[in-house]
């Protein structure tokens, strides 16, 4: 851990390396799973081209980025031509879609050769009732969407929208739904930034438990209350081995979690 600020690195405190604090985390490798392309472009007043997405992601695959997630490409013909863009690029970085739990979404994602993807649905009582929808029916659609995903090779992470304010016995009912349809890895979702750092390292814990040590967890956590950076390194702390966010916190509302804070 860098303990110095010569040749522009960065000031911390040597205690961040003393072995108690260490051993607090599970993990010594956490991989970054980067939205900018997508969750950033919601920031009020941000509309990126495509050029200007390959551009950003040309960037944080030379930072080392692990994952970029490209677009949501059934909603949008630029965030098409953009992974296509990057498809060509041959980054070193995984290429990610995002995508609804709906057949439409998933198979623009086998048009476009994309052979990974965060597919999304919402899980909590308060989402399910604003899109009309009942525990049965969003069940229904992830089965549905990861079989199709499944079948055509494309990695899924599946993404809980709401999973934060969800009842945690649907929330472990339709994680391994997913998972037994076809799901690779899971995401626990902060969508409005509802918890505080000592809730999601409850919540990554226990999911973390459930799905056991083969199933990545990834965090995804927004800054509604100022809290996103610390609810990262409380996820970490938990056991998860990815965590999501965007280039200086970008995203809608507040924004998401800080890659940058967090890597510091």
């Amino acid at each position: 851990m860098q303990t110095s600020c010569d040749s522009g690195k960065i000031w911390v405190s040597e205690l961040n390396a003393h072995p108690e604090i260490r051993a607090a985390f599970p993990r010594t490798t956490v991989r970054f799973y980067d939205t900018t392309l997508r969750d950033g472009e919601q920031t009020v007043g941000v509309v990126l081209s495509p050029q200007q997405k390959l551009e950003i992601a040309r960037k944080l695959d030379d930072l080392g980025v692990s994952r970029i997630e490209a677009g949501f490409p059934r909603v949008s013909p630029e965030d098409a031509e953009a992974i296509q863009l990057m498809q060509k690029a041959k980054l070193k970085a995984e290429l990610w879609g995002f995508s609804r739990a709906a057949k439409a979404d998933v198979e623009e994602l086998v048009r476009l050769g994309l052979r990974a993807s965060v597919i999304e649905a919402p899980t909590s009582d308060i989402k399910l009732k604003a899109y009309g929808l009942t525990r049965d029916d969003v069940l229904q659609r992830v089965v549905d969407a990861m079989s199709i995903a499944k079948q055509n090779g494309i990695t899924v992470a599946f993404f809980a929208v709401d999973g934060t304010r969800t009842e945690l016995g649907f929330l472990k009912k339709i994680y391994f739904a997913a998972l037994e349809a076809g799901a690779a890895e899971i995401v626990v979702v902060d969508t409005i930034g509802a918890c505080g750092p000592e809730a999601v390292e409850f919540l990554v814990r226990e999911v973390c438990a459930w799905v056991g040590p083969s199933t990545p967890v990834h965090y995804h956590g927004h800054n509604d209350f100022g809290m996103a950076t610390a609810c990262a390194v409380a996820a970490v702390r938990a056991g998860a081995a990815w965590i999501q966010g965007t280039i200086n916190g970008m995203g809608e509302r507040a924004g998401n979690a800080d890659i940058c804070e967090i890597a510091r």
